[in-house]
């Protein structure tokens, strides 16, 4: 059986997320800077009529932040009714992976950094972390950040 992924670039790696569990893909557009927010919130953005938190996933998994271009997009995703958006360095590819090619994560990927790893997909000469959202969503500096954001940003405007 396969599933369908939206599959994205963050510093040369290639990550993939459901496709069901992933809204709308975007360019990035205008992000409103958040006081006081850590490193990887990027602040907030205003998509398709609603104010979503844009995390800078290449700050949150440890990799030095690099200026948007045309090829940066938001992923926004929907997961337990919480909406986040994640800016990736690229996103351009939907791909069907069978189940039997995600492996279970290594034993060094699985620590604090790496528990939002679900499997690594193998395609021909390709390597695919598969994220599992609902971990990537419970990692706790990110939850109080997101909504206090998006409260914040609503109380501007």
């Amino acid at each position: 059986m396969k599933n369908n992924y939206i599959v994205f670039s963050v510093a040369g790696t290639s990550y993939a997320l459901p496709s069901e569990e992933v809204a709308h893909v975007e360019l990035v557009e205008q992000v409103t800077r958040v006081p006081n927010a850590p490193p990887y919130v990027d602040g907030v953005v205003f998509s398709r009529g609603a104010v979503v938190p844009a995390v800078n996933t290449r700050v949150r998994f440890g990799f030095p932040p690099i200026p948007y271009d045309m090829r940066t997009r938001l992923i926004v995703a929907h997961r337990a009714g919480r909406t986040i958006g994640f800016v990736v360095d690229e996103a351009r590819e939907f791909l069907a992976i069978a189940n039997d090619a995600i492996q279970p994560p290594a034993e060094g990927l699985t620590g604090t950094s790496g528990r939002y790893i679900r499997g690594v997909a193998t395609i021909a000469d390709r390597m695919i972390l598969v994220l599992d959202l609902t971990e990537l969503l419970n990692v706790d500096e990110l939850s109080p950040v997101a909504g206090d954001a998006v409260a914040r940003s609503q109380e501007t405007q």
